[in-house]
């Protein structure tokens, strides 16, 4: 396959061994590893970083390789940063997977096929492997588009990350606000993402995609998404996850689907509204009244004494 590949690790050897398995059973002709370095305060973690870039090295396919190793712990958010925009200096479309994101071979046709359809389309900025309903109209069609895209295996060009900005300046921008809602299902989802994004400028989060996600909508950018889901996040659960410690509900259980080839072609490049407005429960789940109406009580922490009794914690 001609299409560039990205792949990103960090201190999973085991997950990182499975996505370069799947990497393998399609032979890139062009494989660029960018590759996080240890946190200091993580005494075991240079070892297991180590063991990940190793596994890296075992290309055995006639293969262009570029590689990126960081000297010093970029994290979670300048990391991936890092690595595409590195990778956008060399090539002007990838395929990009992390460490914990498994593909099948179909993800990979799928996004070679649209990176090379939407190629010069700037309305379309992304393609996803990651369906997260899993299965949607699949009985009629092998894709759809969305304004909603998830970065669990997912392609993009050079011209549509130009948009990427970390800071979000615009963010605050009245004009891009009324672009915004009309982009988003409603207020709630508007709400709900502002919310987000401030965090992630005031960098409560240490995250890159909220930061994507803001640049596709202010662009109006369109996502293809396949029908049936292609990629399965094994980073859920995992010892040495940042983002996903716990199994997330309704995730924990992911299945991979095979895609037959030609695709069924969509002639309309039109957003599918009613799966972002079903995607939505998701991405963006509404949280928990009682849970919520608790939680000033709650601010009122007891700590149990050794002989039964408890004091209110200062």
């Amino acid at each position: 396959m001609d299409t560039p590949v990205l792949l990103i690790i960090f201190n999973r050897p085991d997950t990182t061994q499975k996505v370069f398995e799947a990497i393998r059973s399609i032979k890139p002709s062009k494989l660029l590893i960018s590759a996080d370095a240890p946190r200091s305060h993580k005494p075991d973690e240079a070892i297991k970083c180590q063991h990940a870039r190793a596994i890296t090295e075992k290309i055995d396919w006639d293969c262009e390789v570029y590689r990126q190793y960081a000297e010093t712990n970029l994290g979670c958010k300048h990391g991936p940063i890092s690595a595409i925009n590195w990778a956008f200096s060399i090539v002007d479309e990838a395929i990009i997977l992390e460490d914990d994101c498994i593909p099948n071979d179909a993800f990979f046709y799928f996004c070679n096929h649209f990176l090379r359809k939407y190629r010069h389309d700037h309305r379309v900025m992304q393609i996803a492997g990651t369906n997260l309903l899993d299965q949607w109209k699949s009985d009629r069609q092998d894709y759809h588009f969305s304004y909603s895209g998830c970065i669990w295996g997912w392609a993009t060009w050079k011209r549509a990350w130009q948009y990427y900005d970390p800071d979000m300046k615009l963010l605050n921008n009245p004009e891009i606000q009324n672009r915004l809602n009309d982009v988003l299902t409603g207020q709630y989802e508007f709400s709900r993402r502002m919310l987000h994004w401030k965090t992630a400028i005031e960098n409560k989060i240490d995250a890159w995609d909220y930061q994507w996600d803001f640049a596709r909508f202010v662009q109006s950018g369109l996502c293809v998404v396949p029908s049936r889901n292609l990629v399965i996040n094994l980073g859920f659960g995992h010892q040495d996850a940042t983002h996903t410690v716990k199994a997330r509900k309704g995730l924990e259980n992911q299945r991979m689907y095979d895609l037959s080839f030609p695709l069924k072609e969509n002639p309309y490049l039109i957003v599918d509204r009613d799966y972002d407005r079903a995607i939505l429960p998701v991405i963006l789940p509404k949280p928990n009244r009682l849970l919520h109406g608790l939680k000033k009580p709650l601010k009122v922490v007891f700590k149990f004494l050794p002989s039964g009794q408890y004091q209110e914690a200062t």
